[in-house]
């Protein structure tokens, strides 16, 4: 996807308004992309379907959750975060956001 049109980049550092956790996103989808019967199970709050949902590590956490885009803001003080799986798709973080590729000099 075009990250242009999210609010939030892969690498950023967020937060979940609702629920208060932490977390980096690892992947955006410009409109939900998952199933009808998760939306339904999962999604209470009913967030729309036609804008951009984010694929999240969760600090403190094993696992990831998907997010849409008007439960996030943007972590006022990012500090890093603790996943497992955060080398899976990081491998730098420059003091305010994850990065992937070699870093340059």
């Amino acid at each position: 996807m075009s990250e242009s049109s999210a609010r939030f980049h892969v690498g950023q550092i967020i937060q979940h308004q609702l629920f208060g956790y932490r977390g980096a996103v690892f992947d955006v989808d410009p409109t939900f992309a998952g199933s009808e019967a998760w939306y339904d199970e999962v999604a209470k709050s009913r967030p729309p379907k036609d804008a951009p949902w984010y694929h999240v590590l969760v600090h403190e956490s094993s696992h990831t959750t998907y997010v849409a885009e008007r439960n996030l803001i943007a972590d006022p003080e990012p500090a890093q975060i603790d996943h497992p799986m955060l080398g899976d798709y990081f491998n730098l973080y420059d003091g305010t956001r994850y990065l992937t590729g070699a870093p340059t000099n």
